[in-house]
């Protein structure tokens, strides 16, 4: 007489084993994934919020705001040469380049009164770009006089008030192309500039640039 055998359905010690190492596996590559996702964003999210990012784009985004606020015709690039500011040379040849230190914008900011009609008044404003000890600059401050006095020296007094927009900065360039032999601008400055990041000294070189297209009178 023969014995029947029944067996329960179920899993070997084996089949078990091997299951809890496939789904640690698949645990273990999912958990590798969102950590390196992790690690990502926050390498990007600090690379864009950097203090060295937010300053370059505070920079960019004043250069615009300014420049094209300014009068094409009433600006000003400077040289700066043993501590004083010099007017840089009105270009010998039209199309040249004329490359400055510093940048001086020219621009209302006023509602309209009496004076906004004087054809003799140019601007009620002023906002002067320049390099700092490593640091970019803006001085803000009524025009007339504007930022720099007849001995090439910044005007510092309690109508002007200074930011500093980005630090670690190797190099500032200030640049407009001229349109004629009296070196009047076509309207465009450029900037550039020479980050160094902080944290890794690599420098970068950053440009911006802004269209001015007020004309006074």
């Amino acid at each position: 007489m023969k014995t029947i055998r029944c067996y329960k359905p179920g899993f070997t010690l084996i089949e078990l084993t091997i299951a809890i190492i496939a789904s640690f596996i698949i645990m273990l590559t999912v958990a590798l994934l969102v950590y390196s996702g992790q690690k990502s964003w926050t390498r990007i999210y600090n690379k864009t919020n950097s203090e060295s990012q937010v300053g370059v784009m505070n920079a960019m985004i004043a250069l615009g705001a300014f420049g094209r606020k300014s009068n094409k015709m009433n600006y000003r690039l400077y040289n700066l040469v043993s501590n004083k500011y010099q007017r840089v040379v009105p270009a010998t040849q039209p199309e040249e380049v004329v490359i400055g230190d510093a940048v001086e914008f020219r621009y209302w900011n006023t509602t309209l009164e009496d004076d906004f009609v004087d054809n003799e008044k140019t601007a009620t404003s002023y906002a002067f770009f320049y390099l700092d000890n490593g640091d970019l600059r803006i001085d803000f401050g009524p025009y007339p006089p504007g930022a720099i006095n007849n001995g090439g020296v910044r005007i510092t007094n309690s109508d002007v008030t200074t930011v500093t927009l980005i630090r670690n900065i190797a190099g500032a360039e200030f640049s407009h192309t001229t349109r004629n032999m009296a070196g009047d601008g076509k309207g465009c400055i450029r900037m550039k500039l020479t980050v160094t990041d902080p944290e890794t000294g690599e420098s970068k070189v950053l440009l911006a640039a802004t269209l001015m297209r007020n004309a006074w009178p």
